[in-house]
């Protein structure tokens, strides 16, 4: 099996091609000065970019974990997840609470899709 690393620093790749999948890393927002539906719409376009390095897509997601640091802002990630989606070829998807490493980013998204 191949295994190829995209964008690796000293800690993480940002996204890994393994056996037809695709994984990005977490994927956080470079403006944390936005709101969530903000800072989500920023993490989306970051996570086009990562697939399309590896020749994949949004419609080849399978799954997807959401981090929030306060449950709350759902509904506003929601609205970005939506349109960004267009409510086709949706994945699984989790959204989780969680306190991120940064107190001024709201979201965190990682995926997995195939090629």
């Amino acid at each position: 099996m191949t295994i190829v690393r995209h964008e690796s620093s000293e800690i993480l790749s940002d996204v890994v091609e393994a056996n037809g999948f695709v994984f990005t890393a977490g994927v956080v927002a470079d403006d944390p000065s936005e709101d969530a539906k903000g800072q989500t719409e920023q993490i989306l376009k970051e996570i086009d970019r990562l697939l399309g390095l590896c020749g994949t897509d949004k419609s080849k997601i399978v799954s997807a974990t959401i981090w929030v640091t306060d449950i709350r802002n759902r509904d506003q990630v929601n609205v970005a997840w939506r349109a960004w989606t267009g409510g086709k070829d949706l994945p699984a998807r989790a959204c989780v609470e969680a306190k991120l490493a940064d107190p001024r980013l709201l979201v965190e998204i990682a995926v997995i899709a195939v090629k």
